[in-house]
């Protein structure tokens, strides 16, 4: 039996490819190997949002070419679409493909080991117009489970590279979802996360209306979900219908991941980010008066080109106002073919992270804060696995991680833990019988 193995740089809808080629190779009777191991065909799923993303995939290409000499190496995803007639020159790679046609991953890998010559099949993505067809049946983790409803980005936020890979916005039928939900749950995952490049614009390539709102409420139907989360959705995407469907469906977790990438308004002009710091914090008011509890977590650029001491400033203090319980902090890096590349006032290494340290430590005192709000309070927690040290181990709704004790077989069961300690980002708690 031919092995392939796989290895996957990026973001969660970059995880969910893989998963559903993965199940497109398992289909035509191949098994999947680990990346470092022996396999007869090694595919590099790869990353291009940052320069590191792309050494990243440079580095693993040629590893798997290393590794095995004899094996077909092939390249896909986003560094492949963006620069694929760069990659096709490293001797021993033998196909790149872009950010579509992966549902025709397993028919070009063999026609690359017929022909034994290099396929290159990179399409013009931003011509295309139908979200690509892609399945899976199980996804890596044992109770959570990534759904991709959604492919491609509007925004072009000026930073960013992902519009000129990933293409237009491109919904998946709801059909379609519904059906994906159905199958994984039937296996077990109990708890559901909506994906997509730029998820919040689900539908807007549709003529009938259907949107987010529709997906949350068709999915919570579904027997044997237990959590419905979005994995992340900008604030101008956050209409009264999607926030009136949180408030409708139980099974919705308390948890919005809302990028924020600056705290002033300059800067977001800038970024072309399209909505004001006073626009946002109105939302979250909203938010937290209507879903009291909600996590609010975010990403954040620090060090984008112009950004003075006064914007990084402003950006302090209005993360600390509105009091994220978890930030994802990035310095900035230039994405060659991006505006901001070539924007003046480029900010030096040593001010970008002199700007990261100052902010991971408000970061940190702010996911303190909200952890210890917890403290001597009863939780639901879907539990995932047993930690090396026996307890066993999940996440709230809120996304907080929980460590409890029991000798009960409790994997994919929803429990109730009576926090009474905090060990770094770890809460402790007890479970109620």
């Amino acid at each position: 039996m031919a092995k392939v193995a796989f290895y996957t740089l990026g973001c969660k809808v970059n995880q969910y490819d893989t998963e559903a080629m993965a199940e497109l190779f398992k289909k035509k009777g191949y098994e999947i190997e680990d990346f470092h191991n022996p396999a007869d065909v090694y595919i590099v799923n790869s990353c291009t949002v940052t320069n590191e993303g792309d050494r990243k995939s440079r580095q693993m290409i040629r590893r798997a070419i290393k590794q095995n000499p004899n094996a077909i190496v092939a390249v896909t995803g986003c560094y492949a679409q963006i620069a694929g007639k760069k990659l096709s020159e490293i001797p021993g790679l033998d196909l790149v493909v872009g950010t579509q046609e992966r549902k025709r991953i397993v028919e070009l890998v063999e026609e690359v080991a017929e022909r034994k010559k290099q396929i290159f099949w990179v399409s013009d993505i931003m011509e295309t117009k139908e979200f690509e067809p892609l399945e899976i049946e199980e996804f890596g983790e044992k109770t959570r489970a990534y759904v991709k409803i959604q492919e491609g980005c509007n925004q072009f936020c000026t930073y960013c590279i992902i519009p000129y890979v990933r293409g237009p916005v491109r919904s998946r039928p709801l059909k379609e979802i519904v059906a994906e939900v159905e199958r994984l749950t039937a296996k077990g995952y109990r708890e559901i996360v909506l994906t997509g490049i730029h998820l919040g614009l689900y539908g807007a390539d549709f003529k009938d209306g259907t949107d987010l709102a529709d997906v949350i409420l068709a999915i919570s139907k579904v027997a044997g979900l237990v959590r419905i989360r979005l994995s992340s959705i900008d604030s101008n995407d956050i209409t009264n219908k999607l926030i009136e469907a949180m408030l409708t469906v139980p099974k919705f977790c308390r948890h919005l991941h809302i990028p924020l990438q600056s705290g002033d308004n300059e800067i977001l002009r800038a970024m072309n980010r399209h909505y004001t710091t006073e626009e946002y914090k109105q939302l979250i008011d909203v938010l937290r008066e209507k879903i009291p509890q909600i996590a609010i977590t975010t990403d954040l650029i620090v060090g984008f080109p112009g950004e003075k001491e006064e914007h990084f400033r402003n950006t302090c203090n209005f993360v600390k106002q509105i009091g994220f319980s978890r930030m994802h902090i990035f310095s900035y890096s230039p994405r060659k073919g991006t505006p901001a590349a070539d924007f003046p006032n480029q900010i030096s290494k040593q001010i970008k992270e002199e700007r990261s340290k100052k902010m991971h430590m408000i970061a940190e005192e702010m996911a303190f804060n909200y952890a210890n709000s917890y403290l001597n309070k009863e939780v639901e927690v879907l539990v995932e696995s047993r930690t090396c040290s026996g307890r066993w181990q999940g996440l709230t709704d809120t996304y907080l991680r929980v460590e409890f004790a029991s000798d009960e077989a409790l994997e994919g069961e929803l429990v109730r833990v009576k926090i009474f300690q905090r060990e770094k980002d770890i809460l402790i708690g007890k479970l109620i019988v």
